[in-house]
């Protein structure tokens, strides 16, 4: 019986020549992300493990402050005073404000992460890096912690769920829309702890920035990582951020699966999610008139210069509705810089959006968009349960940035047709 990809991916980094669903192995750790919420915790537990004092891989372990970056006040602060001067301290790689942006953007575009990789982070959409054909995961602060005292983690090795798409891609449709379907098929739990293997003839003409949203989307059904073949747009990708050096791995084709999962992605229409689960998803046209408060384009879901792009065409020319706030978050200072430099950021103004700097704030209720009490909200991040984004009683509904944008525009949930002319083919 052969392995999976990510069954070769965990053999090789526990120095083995085969491992099983359900067996547990130490791992070789190849990158180590913290923002400043997780590091803190595990500069704690670091602190206890006796005997150590320095990281034993400075290189590897990266720390991104973005969730209440820049600081919200004091106390946010505080934190991330200690967490920078940890990773100074410990020469260890520390991407500050400015010069940096969203974790999940960040490590790709610098080159960090790659195919082949086993990579951990203290924020559960580590998964996002499975999109380069690399075995990427949450884990816990103490975890965290441990690999970086010596630069191992164990894990239980996952089944795997090879999902497969079929069909071209109508008009409008990405891949955060496919990922919602995906859940909405799945359900929050249906791969819960498993590894979520993505094929199929649609997504080779599917772009880098869709596949991110997809491996950073697979923690919301419940899995403990998601990912793709390396192809040639992964190569392109890796080639254009200096990341030469890896090595790719790929399924047997007697690999088995726990489960297989096709879907007609020729039939699917621009999804939204309805509070307060990622699996109510439906096509936005089956909504109805929903009156909404805010939007919000961006976060590390959707924050890559595409999902930008993709924004722009929809909002060029018109104006936020009245009774709409529009934030934009890119993902990274450099999706802001290549905003400038395309004009994306003038049509933003001009449509009386909000363009913030790179943070995760509004995804997580944290600051830059926090919702009050019965406000509803269209928005791009990844997760819409009770109480994400604010208030308890506000309702969050997820969608691609086309949809968020057109349904800005009207001031109610609405799909891009609505909005943009219909011989306008979509970027």
């Amino acid at each position: 019986m052969g392995m999976t990809i990510s069954e070769k991916i965990l053999a090789a980094h526990a120095g083995k020549e085969r491992v099983e669903p359900g067996e547990i192995v130490m791992v070789d750790v190849d990158v180590n992300l913290a923002n400043e919420l997780s590091a803190a915790l595990a500069i704690d537990e670091f602190l206890k493990i006796k005997g150590a004092d320095r990281i034993v891989r400075p290189e590897q372990a990266i720390f991104v402050p973005d969730h209440f970056t820049p600081a919200k006040d004091i106390s946010t602060a505080k934190l991330v005073q200690r967490v920078r001067q940890f990773a100074l301290d410990q020469r260890a790689r520390w991407f500050e404000v400015g010069r940096a942006g969203i974790e999940h953007c960040v490590l790709p575009q610098h080159g960090i992460v790659g195919p082949g990789q086993v990579i951990i982070g203290g924020d559960s959409h580590t998964t996002t890096y499975g999109a380069l054909g690399a075995f990427s995961t949450g884990v816990g602060s103490t975890d965290v912690a441990v690999a970086w005292a010596i630069g191992q983690t164990w894990l239980r090795v996952p089944p795997t769920v090879k999902v497969t798409y079929h069909g071209t891609l109508r008009p409008w449709v990405k891949g955060k829309d496919l990922i919602l379907y995906t859940i909405g098929q799945m359900t929050v739990d249906g791969a819960t702890y498993m590894a979520m293997e993505f094929h199929g003839e649609t997504l080779r003409e599917l772009p880098m920035a869709g596949r991110f949203t997809m491996a950073n989307m697979s923690i919301e059904a419940g899995a403990k990582n998601g990912i793709f073949h390396v192809d040639d747009v992964t190569r392109e990708y890796l080639a254009s951020v200096g990341h030469t050096a890896y090595t790719e791995y790929w399924s047997d084709p007697d690999a088995e699966y726990v489960a297989e999962v096709d879907i007609d992605a020729g039939a699917i229409e621009p999804q939204i999610a309805l509070p307060s689960l990622p699996e109510n998803s439906r096509p936005v046209s089956e909504v109805g008139d929903i009156s909404i408060d805010q939007v919000v384009i961006g976060t590390c879901t959707n924050g890559w210069i595409e999902d930008m792009r993709e924004a722009a065409q929809v909002l060029q020319g018109h104006r936020v509705s009245s009774h709409v706030r529009c934030i934009i978050v890119p993902g990274s200072q450099e999706v802001q810089r290549e905003m400038v430099r395309e004009g994306l950021m003038q049509i933003f103004m001009d449509a009386e959006c909000i363009v913030s700097t790179s943070t995760c704030g509004p995804c997580i209720g944290g600051h830059m968009g926090v919702l009050g009490e019965h406000e509803r909200c269209v928005s791009t991040t990844n997760r819409n349960f009770v109480g994400r984004m604010g208030a308890r009683s506000a309702e969050i509904f997820l969608a691609n940035p086309a949809v968020a944008a057109a349904s800005a525009i009207a001031g109610h949930i609405a799909g891009p047709e609505e909005i943009v002319s219909r011989d306008l083919v979509p970027v």
